[in-house]
């Protein structure tokens, strides 16, 4: 006889670990036990020798799916002649590593429960089971069991009891189990919170609001969303107008798969993301006979898809029967509402009614959004499904030691919270834009969380190089009243070396970081840059020229501006007559921002791909003023991937005849310079012979893929990194790709994080940790 300890680390809790542990054991007639601990689970196993060795060879590969083993060992222990196996409560000593699973769509056989008449939860909108369902949005500390849920104010019935009781059932130990009987209920309320009705009925009254045009606001997992009838424009840009989101896509809900292939493009590895237990939002081609409402997202030939991610969606899509909006409940560049009375507050003016429930919401997690590349699935915003799932990194940063308590703030835009320790790193959900008072809240809310979730203080501090950042001057504060050291990592440093970790990448890599700014070492904005970059530091190999912005922020809402500089730049005098002919209504303002950009007054520089896409755009009439982010350099985009349709091998390696050339520095050691003035040029060129934008949006991604494969030649790094928020651009990863491979560089692009700013934090760990190991301040931004 003998008698083994095997520790098991990873997403162990609430996911069905201890059951599936306990079954196993019962079937090879062996004894013991299993328990949860503050750092993942541990099960002792006792028996005779060659069946105590075979469980635990067994144990890892019969886990149920949503388990995720990151490290076991096993140790063996003295027998102590037990005969039977046992589930044990919780453990909460030692240091807590938070491996909670992410909040998960219903699995198969709670859909059929779902649908199925002679079930005791049939149509009850909170089905769930050990598989499946909610968690982390509900979770309020752990070790994770139900009394510390926000579920913990719903005692089990009998029947449920029976079930949490019973090692044959899916629901053995399923902490967010309930029923009709004594789980949770919706209600159906006005806008001034009176009561319409209750359980299915509210259900059909809710549905029959949708179908008469009406705006719904709906509690789902992790907050509010605003619901519509996606096929009626009356409707939808009535929602437009309430939430003074004129432009930004708006994310669609369809019943089932085949739903959503009525209306759009969807591949097979798509539909495998789609369908996923993350179920997110993916972005997909629409069909140009699609019946959907122009104002789901103008201008844009894809859709935000999305299928029922919970059993409340399942229902309401299947007595709506047609695809309705889905997006966020909340007024423009605020956090999501959680609370009833929250949603009443701010939502008002938005929803004409409110379907609501009485189980808790322990944080705001929005839905994340995805886009597929034909190599794997693109984060674009890591959320619901995917937090919070930590990243494990081993020794990438400090050479086999295991990373410190490194609390990590992001930056200003699609923020995130990061925290390292130990072997992992956990990033928050999207939080969002630090600017105004609600977002601030929930970031400060956010940081509090992590920190009440992990019960470990952090013993250093990281964030943006930018002073003036929220999230900067909040950490700098920190540090003065906790007394903790702060590393400040420069924003391109951090988006490299986030993709680094990704991958399990140490050493130098050439960081190809594009995005629409960040400020950089010398002082000015940052954007096109090439890094020869490691975790302890990065050098400036190449960047593109930089360019001015009259009126700094007013540059981003207005792509005339940057086209405007561009302009000044490839033409000098004889920029006015251009601007006067492309723009003949605002030649007087033209006028005055030429003269600001030649005398640099309110003129900040930048060498920004983003707002290099959106003078492009502006030139070629592909887009005029913005209302949000990326919305000129979205339409470059589409543009490109027309003309690219049209195309027999849109991917090849073309020259094109659009270059951007590289200056060399007048000193050794000074970057290489890309000079865009050729290709402002080349566009007008074009543009003179009248040909179509969207083959001249084409040529500019094709001539920024061979400008990173020149870059690369010079710089020689076989390995490159391609980062930054210009990389959610498929066509432009994709010929990135292409053209780099074709020149023999290994080639790596972000798939568990956003390119964007979501995945800064990871990469600020990552910094921090590296210097903290030598004790030296980053190369790339210094120490505080």
């Amino acid at each position: 006889m003998i008698r083994l300890r095997v520790k098991m680390r990873g997403v162990v809790q609430g996911v069905g670990f201890r059951p599936a542990a306990h079954r196993l054991a019962l079937q090879m007639g062996l004894a013991g036990w299993v328990t949860n601990t503050s750092d993942g689970a541990t099960v002792e196993v006792e028996g005779v020798d060659s069946q105590v060795r075979r469980y635990v060879d067994r144990l890892a590969s019969t886990l149920p799916r949503p388990v995720g083993v990151n490290a076991m060992t096993a140790s063996r222990v003295p027998a102590i002649g037990e005969h039977e196996f046992r589930i044990l409560p919780s453990v909460e000593h030692g240091a807590k590593a938070l491996a909670v699973p992410p909040d998960l769509a219903p699995c198969d056989a709670c859909r059929l429960e779902l649908r199925d008449p002679r079930n005791r939860r049939h149509l009850y909108p909170f089905i769930t089971c050990v598989l499946c369902g909610p968690r982390y949005s509900l979770l309020t500390a752990i070790p994770y069991d139900r009394a510390r849920t926000t579920l913990a104010g719903f005692p089990l019935c009998k029947d449920c009891l029976d079930e949490y009781e019973n090692p044959d059932d899916r629901r053995y130990h399923a902490e967010t189990t309930a029923c009709p009987n004594c789980g949770p209920q919706v209600t159906l309320m006005d806008a001034q919170g009176g009561t319409i009705g209750g359980g299915r009925s509210a259900l059909h009254a809710a549905a029959e609001h949708l179908r008469k045009g009406g705006i719904l606001a709906v509690k789902g997992l992790g907050g509010f969303q605003l619901w519509v009838d996606a096929r009626e424009e009356a409707s939808v840009q009535r929602l437009r107008e309430r939430k003074r989101r004129p432009h930004k896509p708006l994310a669609v809900l369809f019943s089932s798969l085949d739903a959503v292939r009525a209306y759009c493009v969807v591949s097979d590895e798509a539909a495998v993301v789609l369908t996923s237990p993350q179920s997110p939002i993916v972005i997909l081609p629409r069909r140009p006979q699609a019946h959907l409402a122009a104002a789901v997202a103008p201008g844009n030939p894809t859709v935000g898809a999305m299928v029922p991610s919970t059993p409340l969606h399942h229902l309401m899509a299947a007595l709506l029967g047609f695809p309705v909006v889905a997006t966020s409940g909340n007024r423009s560049e605020e956090p999501l509402a959680t609370d009833n009375d929250e949603a009443l507050s701010r939502l008002a003016g938005i929803a004409d009614l409110f379907l609501v429930h009485d189980r808790p919401i322990a944080r705001p997690i929005d839905d994340s959004v995805a886009r597929v590349s034909g190599t794997g699935p693109i984060i674009v915003r890591r959320a619901r499904g995917y937090v919070p799932t930590p990243l494990y990194i081993g020794d990438r940063a400090r050479g086999g030691k295991p990373l410190p308590p490194i609390l990590a703030v992001g930056g200003h835009l699609k923020n995130t919270v990061g925290f390292g320790d130990g072997d992992r790193v956990l990033l928050s959900q999207h939080v969002g834009d630090l600017s105004t008072d609600e977002a601030i809240r929930g970031f400060r809310q956010t940081v509090a969380d992590l920190s009440l979730l992990l019960e470990r203080p952090p013993g250093l501090l990281a964030c943006d190089l930018h002073p003036d950042y929220y999230s900067s001057t909040f950490a700098a504060e920190k540090a003065r009243e906790e007394r903790l050291p702060l590393v400040t990592v420069q924003h391109h440093h951090a988006h490299v070396a986030a993709c680094m970790a990704e991958h399990g990448l140490t050493g130098a890599v050439l960081g190809i970081a594009w995005d629409g700014s960040g400020y950089g070492l010398d002082g000015t904005l940052w954007g096109g840059e090439f890094l020869l970059a490691d975790y302890h530091g990065c050098e400036r190999r190449a960047h593109l020229l930089p360019f001015g912005l009259p009126g700094g922020e007013q540059a981003v809402r207005d792509p005339r501006r940057a086209a405007l500089s561009l302009l000044f730049g490839a033409l000098g005098e004889d920029a006015l007559g251009t601007a006067r002919r492309l723009w003949p209504e605002w030649e007087q303002e033209a006028r005055v921002l030429l003269a600001m950009i030649e005398r640099r007054v309110a003129t900040p520089t930048s060498s920004s791909m983003g707002r290099l896409f959106d003078g492009v755009a502006s030139l070629t009439g592909l887009s005029g003023l913005t209302t949000f982010e990326g919305q000129a350099a979205m339409a470059v985009e589409f543009a490109a991937e027309r003309f690219a349709a049209t195309m027999r091998e849109p991917d090849a390696c073309s020259e094109g005849w659009y270059k951007l050339p590289l200056r060399r520095g007048t000193q050794p050691g000074t970057p290489m310079v890309a000079d865009w003035t050729p290709l402002v040029r080349n566009v007008l060129a074009d543009l003179e012979h009248a040909n179509h934008p969207d083959r001249i949006a084409y040529e500019v991604h094709v001539a920024l893929a061979n400008l990173m494969r020149r870059v690369a030649l010079e710089v020689g790094h076989h390995r490159v990194v391609l980062t930054g928020g210009c990389f959610q651009n498929m066509l432009l990863t994709r010929l990135a790709r292409r053209k780099l491979s074709a020149a023999g560089f290994d080639v790596y692009a972000h798939e568990q994080v956003p390119p964007n700013d979501g995945g800064l934090a990871l990469g600020q760990v990552m910094v921090a940790a590296a210097h903290s190991a030598t004790g030296s301040g980053p190369g790339a931004g210094g120490k505080g």
